[in-house]
């Protein structure tokens, strides 16, 4: 094709005057789409993906951040930190909720804190007579360490054990105080008996270390690492038409191999491991800080110990978690399977605010910076209230950056009526939308990192699957930077990308 030279002359001079966006700058190849696969549940923990491993746990029912309420059976009432916490134990409300919901801290398979909505803890009030019992300390000691015992009958009829010995009783709707004997059998006859009600329960890193306990939690966590993703897997993925592996970790790896407890060493070895089959293998690498410091959305899969959301609160959290990232980029900087390093996964609003996910993004993408110019820099978009576009303004400016999101036709109530083909449709009108929304010619790139061929139809068959998966690969397929499912391997066997692809529900 004949350019003249004034055509010639012009494309020059753009080249010179206009600044290439970095999209252009970015890619040897501009079709180039990651497609990938999670590997959730290895490096940090996730129960529903490998309930099996909380098995050996003694008294597993009650685990850190396990959410309970106590009816009294002589009042009928449920226990309450009045006003949140700060205040005294009643058993007068009819209904159950914040104030009457209580979070277990657990000491070891017997002994807890008890964690009220102001997170201030239960304890036994020392100024009067050692049998009141109020919610004011906010750093548990022994005054504010309980036993609960249960009926063998009625496991669901427990007794508290006071830390002066005595059992607490709600003598009547207004007074709650520990001075009960307990001897009276499991009647409703009894104050110090209550009906308890678990309202909720973690299943994440936190809880499966401080569960099995110091002694036994080191060899639980490293035969795990060893054994749930192996060398063998990564040839899967290769050889089934991915390219990449988006990896979880939590920051208690850059502590490797003495974290702080409950956290045991040895997940950066296995994540060593993951560089070399991914080398070996041909595979990119995405490494995806999972779970911050202080957690960043109160989920078991970030780290939390009682559903707390602390991260970004504090300049203190921010700073660890950019030394984390730090960490993480020199070690595996010079690996040629680094692709990308995503900064955090779902921060959730409005408990992360926008400010501090800012600060930390920019922050984060220095740490990156200052050890690599080739890896792209991943940030998540915020879970929650939010604008899609938010972090545009700060991630255009970045060099090789992406804005994560992720897609499920799940975890919302506008899910759970939906026919087949209503699902289906979503996907081709609403996330094609929002995807298109937040990708543009001159902005960050776009990554679907994490989607799964599930959804709330019931009775739905393998062609059905096949075509939700066909439609979200096809949709999903132009984020400019590409997607990954969630997950290589699950007892639920959608969310098993394995699965899938063994028995022919997905082909790439």
């Amino acid at each position: 094709m004949f350019l003249s030279p004034r055509l010639v002359f012009g494309a020059l001079w753009l080249k010179k005057t206009i600044p290439l966006s970095d999209r252009q700058l970015g890619r040897v190849d501009p079709n180039f789409r990651i497609r990938a696969v999670n590997l959730g549940g290895w490096l940090v923990t996730e129960g529903w993906i490998k309930p099996s491993l909380f098995d050996g746990i003694v008294n597993k029912d009650f685990l850190d951040g396990t959410a309970l309420q106590f009816k009294s059976v002589t009042t009928g009432k449920y226990l309450s930190a009045e006003q949140g916490g700060g205040s005294i134990i009643v058993a007068n409300r009819t209904t159950a909720s914040g104030w009457e919901t209580f979070r277990l801290w657990r000491i070891n398979e017997t002994a807890f804190n008890f964690r009220v909505f102001g997170k201030q803890f239960i304890g036994v009030d020392t100024d009067e007579n050692g049998i009141g019992i109020v919610a004011i300390s906010k750093a548990p000691g022994h005054s504010e360490t309980f036993e609960i015992l249960r009926n063998s009958d009625d496991k669901n009829r427990v007794r508290i054990k006071a830390p002066n010995g005595y059992y607490l009783q709600a003598k009547t709707e207004e007074v709650v105080t520990a001075d009960s004997q307990g001897n009276k059998g499991w009647g409703d006859d009894d104050p110090s008996v209550f009906v308890m009600k678990m309202t909720g329960r973690l299943e994440g890193e936190f809880q499966v270390t401080n569960g099995y306990g110091p002694e036994n939690a080191p060899q639980v966590m490293r035969e795990h690492w060893r054994t749930f993703i192996v060398e063998k897997d990564f040839e899967f993925i290769s050889q089934n038409g991915l390219n990449a592996v988006r990896i979880p970790v939590g920051w208690w790896i850059a502590s490797d191999p003495t974290p702080p407890p409950p956290f045991v060493g040895g997940s950066l070895q296995a994540l060593d491991n993951a560089f070399q089959w991914a080398k070996k293998y041909g595979l990119k690498v995405i490494i995806d800080l999972h779970a911050a410091p202080g957690s960043q959305n109160g989920w078991e899969h970030s780290g939390s110990r009682d559903s707390s959301q602390e991260w970004g609160k504090t300049d203190e959290t921010i700073t660890q978690t950019v030394a984390v990232i730090d960490f993480l980029t020199s070690r595996y900087a010079k690996s040629p399977s680094l692709y990308a390093v995503e900064l955090i996964n779902e921060p959730l609003s409005p408990g992360a605010t926008l400010s501090s996910v800012i600060e930390y993004y920019k922050a984060g993408y220095a740490a990156v910076r200052r050890h690599t110019s080739t890896a792209f820099v991943v940030m998540s978009n915020r879970l929650g209230p939010m604008e899609p576009r938010e972090l545009f303004p700060m991630a255009s400016g970045f060099k090789r950056s992406v804005i994560d999101v992720h897609y499920y036709n799940l975890f919302e109530d506008k899910f759970n009526n939906m026919t087949l083909q209503q699902n289906i449709d979503f996907v081709y009108n609403n996330r094609s939308s929002q995807l298109n929304y937040v990708t543009t010619s001159n902005g960050p790139l776009t990554f679907v990192g994490e989607w799964v061929a599930e959804w709330q139809v019931v009775g739905a068959g393998k062609e059905d699957y096949q075509r939700l998966a066909e439609a979200q690969m096809e949709v999903y397929g132009r984020a400019s930077f590409g997607w990954a499912y969630w997950t290589l391997k699950n007892v639920n066997k959608h969310w098993s990308l394995e699965w899938m692809i063994n028995n022919g529900y997905i082909k790439l």
